[in-house]
């Protein structure tokens, strides 16, 4: 927590938390308490302790909360320039101490879905604890990474599949979420006959899913929109093209989510996220594993922790 001392107490000025800075930065960049929380795997209540310490350390509101969003006030865009300079310099210098003895170079394949969005973070706080690790990134389709990590030019692979299904001996589930139908806010393509999709390309866990679903359920539908990355989905929900499948986690407004039953939809179940790895690979490769699982481990916390958006 932030120091409470007083400035004019003996000793001197109050100290800032790194932790609490780090938070005050992931709120500044998400724009989201909650997002933050899922960054520096903590609950959005303790997130929002923390800012609260923090303001009434500093004397001074740091962001104007908002039903759907947060962002910074003028004193918190002069304390996040600060904030970032101090993370950065905390970081070399603890760098410096505890990660030289780790080097050498990891290959990393992952498909699209968590290659644009979820591992640019990841690599980068990696990068600040392990500088002397190179990370060499592949994002492609999973059957293609899986080949290369067979044949060995690859060192580790992230992939999706339906929870449950294992489609190689080595994965490893290390997240499981909820995959929800998703649609634009107001819009009509839930009422269209027959039902237009948005979904990637064959091979995709997310498509088979989807289709499986609604095979089950008997309704009509029509692939609409075919495309190889969640961004192309998006954008097709966005103008109100078609609906699609999509992680809980990623629908955020004007996007909703669909409701069970609505329009004669079912439930899509769950996905997971899969590791799979090399074995004997080194302590760089295994620094990389255990920094990717942390990481989701304390999304699958903070998603348990908090149903609803927090800004309080």
């Amino acid at each position: 927590m932030a120091s409470t001392h007083s400035p004019n107490s003996p000793q001197g000025l109050p100290l800032l938390d790194i932790e609490v800075l780090r938070t005050f930065v992931a709120i500044a960049e998400t724009g989201s308490f909650t997002r933050a929380a899922q960054q520096v795997f903590r609950t959005p209540s303790a997130v929002s302790m923390q800012i609260k310490r923090l303001e009434e350390m500093l004397g001074r509101a740091l962001f104007v909360r908002e039903p759907r969003q947060v962002h910074l006030t003028p004193e918190g865009e002069t304390m996040l320039g600060y904030a970032r300079q101090l993370l950065e310099l905390n970081d070399e210098a603890v760098g410096q101490f505890l990660s030289p003895q780790v080097g050498g170079t990891v290959r990393l394949g992952a498909p699209d879905d968590l290659g644009t969005r979820v591992l640019p973070g990841v690599l980068s706080q990696f990068s600040r604890n392990y500088p002397a690790v190179q990370v060499n990134v592949r994002v492609g389709r999973s059957p293609d990474l899986m080949r290369r990590l067979d044949i060995g030019e690859l060192d580790v692979v992230l992939m999706i599949a339906e929870a449950g299904q294992r489609p190689h001996a080595r994965a490893e589930a290390i997240y499981r979420e909820p995959l929800v139908w998703a649609g634009r806010e107001g819009g009509v393509a839930l009422q269209r006959t027959p039902l237009p999709l948005a979904v990637a390309d064959r091979g995709c866990a997310w498509r088979q899913m989807a289709l499986s679903s609604l095979n089950r359920s008997g309704l009509r539908y029509r692939i609409a929109y075919t495309c190889e990355h969640t961004g192309a989905q998006e954008a097709a929900v966005l103008q109100d093209i078609a609906i699609t499948p999509f992680p809980r986690s990623l629908v955020k407004s004007p996007i909703r989510m669909i409701e069970e039953e609505e329009g004669g939809l079912s439930a899509l179940g769950d996905y997971e996220v899969l590791l799979l790895r090399m074995p004997a690979r080194g302590a760089a490769v295994e620094a990389l594993v255990q920094h990717i699982i942390d990481h989701f481990a304390g999304q699958t916390t903070a998603a348990a922790a908090a149903p609803a958006e927090s800004t309080a």
